[in-house]
């Protein structure tokens, strides 16, 4: 016997839970089951019924239909007995019998369905057992349930802690300032709590800009404890506080450390929970001006050729250090392609943009602010979109092909020549799989990603050496709509409206001021679909 699916449809022949236990793409299945009805006699209390080529043994069940899906020559006894099995399986996980119901339930429903039938074929195997082998208790959970618990004991008993500090920083300096030495003492409060909010976060502290600074308030503190103990023979509250000097710990505890020795012990893999380091921040510019130049490119590609968007948007952000380098004006360049739309900041001269390609002031005697946190103030913005092919840097091309048992995945690029790109990431998306896919052929570097099901591919550089690649690879059968959509990221130095900063004019006479400008390309979106 052999199942080619179960199924629970309602009585319209729409698919409410549907398991497959063969390969059967989903248009085959749903035609299967939308001619179900339709074959259905009137008046006949027969439980199958037969095409050409399948037969349908099904069950009524208040309002739906509980069908099996078999070849013919399958032994229409055995269907019978698995039909009975699974119309006993079902209210066990579905109390009401109806289209809500099922589909409330369905994953549930598709589990007991798996433990039933087996590759197309019937386990013998009882509805008692069936519950008891969907409710088993899982190792990996267990443990990955501990560990968390752990984790945020811990964070609670962390919150407490410091709870308990602040209100003890809190009495003291109320004791202190009773004593008569207000002034003094508060400025000793201010060294301690400028040590404990240190000691709970390193990016915590006191703003240097407002108060006193983290390094200002030891130095505070130290003269107020000579001072007090000098004069009163006491310590001080920033001496007298306790100072764990503990930050927030998220590790796993020792009880957790001691179930998880167990497991290895038994012979258990266990796989640490690794946190990825922090990326290195952008270094800050040191020139007293900075402007930065980035566009930033979204494209969505056709997998059989042709291109559905194709969207680049740029900034030109200005950076000043010092406040007195703000008097000037922005003398610009670029490659002067129409299709380029231009916008300029609401207190930019436009006409002096337009005529000159000058960003300055409305006001001369309104400098540009200083001190702008990220990549500075935004003076322009331009955006461009087209229909052209051409203009797109890079085309993938994926081509799948399914050959007997197994599917073979060719992919080439073709880079333009109008930019050198670098860290370039091809990642496609692969079926489910429990080892890497077998790489055949690769220009560049691969890595699986057997958490998402990805697959990357990646060229460190695509210059005039290698404008052109290809990658093969071989998985077990699969659809060949899996491997979409393709995402691809990369970067670059040059950009599509070559803008350049020519020259820094001070408004205010003088030589003009040092500057740096930085150029990138970047991929917001980047897509074969």
């Amino acid at each position: 016997m052999v199942v080619l699916a179960a199924s629970i449809t309602s009585k319209s022949g729409k698919a409410l839970v549907s398991r497959q236990f063969v390969e059967m793409s989903r248009i085959r299945i749903e035609g299967l089951l939308a001619a179900f009805p339709k074959l259905i006699g009137s008046g006949k209390q027969h439980t199958y019924v037969e095409t050409e080529n399948v037969r349908y043994v099904y069950q009524p069940m208040e309002g739906v239909y509980l069908l099996l899906v078999t070849n013919k020559q399958s032994n229409i006894l055995e269907d019978l007995d698995t039909l009975r099995l699974l119309s006993k399986v079902v209210p066990e996980y579905s109390a009401s019998l109806d289209e809500e119901g099922i589909c409330k339930n369905a994953f549930e429903l598709i589990f007991a369905f798996d433990e039933v039938i087996s590759v197309g074929h019937k386990e013998n195997v009882t509805v008692a057992q069936v519950r008891q082998y969907c409710e088993m208790e899982s190792h990996e959970e267990r443990l990955h349930k501990l560990v968390l618990q752990s984790k945020i004991n811990e964070t609670k008993d962390v919150m407490k802690r410091k709870a308990n500090e602040i209100d003890k920083s809190k009495i003291e300096r109320g004791k202190l300032e009773k004593g008569g030495y207000s002034a003094l003492q508060s400025m000793s409060s201010i060294g301690s709590i400028g040590r404990m909010d240190s000691a709970f976060s390193s990016d915590m502290g006191i703003s240097s800009g407002n108060t006193f600074g983290s390094g200002s308030g030891f130095g505070i503190t130290s003269e107020v404890d000579s001072f007090s103990t000098k004069s009163k023979g006491r310590p001080s509250a920033a001496v007298t506080a306790p100072t764990k000097g503990m930050g927030m710990k998220l590790g796993k505890s020792q009880r957790a450390n001691q179930f998880l020795e167990s497991l290895k012990a038994e012979g258990e893999v266990i796989v640490e929970d690794v946190r990825p380091s922090k990326a290195a921040a952008a270094p800050p510019p040191t020139d007293p001006i900075t402007l930065t130049v980035e566009e930033k490119l979204n494209v969505a590609l056709k997998r059989d050729g042709g291109l559905t968007n194709f969207d680049v948007q740029g900034t030109l952000s200005l950076q000043i250090l010092n406040q007195d380098d703000g008097f000037i004006q922005v003398q610009i360049e670029s490659a002067g392609n129409p299709e380029i739309k231009f916008k300029t900041h609401p207190n930019i001269n436009k006409e002096l943009f337009s005529s000159e390609n000058v960003l300055g002031s409305k006001d001369p005697n309104r400098p540009f602010p200083a001190g702008q946190s990220g990549d500075g103030l935004g003076l322009l913005k331009w955006r461009m979109q087209s229909k052209d092919e051409s203009a797109v840097p890079l085309t993938i091309n994926c081509w799948p092909s399914v050959s007997g048992n197994e599917t073979y995945v060719s992919i080439e690029y073709e880079a333009s020549s109008m930019f050198d790109l670098q860290n370039v990431v091809i990642s496609v998306p692969l079926p489910a799989l429990r080892e890497a896919p077998d790489v055949r052929q690769i220009d560049g570097e691969w890595r699986f990603d057997s958490r998402n099901l990805i697959l990357e591919w990646s060229i460190l550089l695509i210059d005039n050496s290698n404008r052109s690649g290809s990658m093969e690879f071989v998985v077990p059968p699969a659809d060949t709509s899996v491997f979409f959509p393709i995402s691809v990221r990369f970067s670059a130095t040059s950009t599509f409206s070559d803008m350049k900063v020519a020259s820094i004019v001070p408004l205010k006479g003088g030589a003009p001021p040092k500057f740096s400008q930085r150029t990138q390309l970047v991929t917001e979106s980047y897509q074969v679909v």
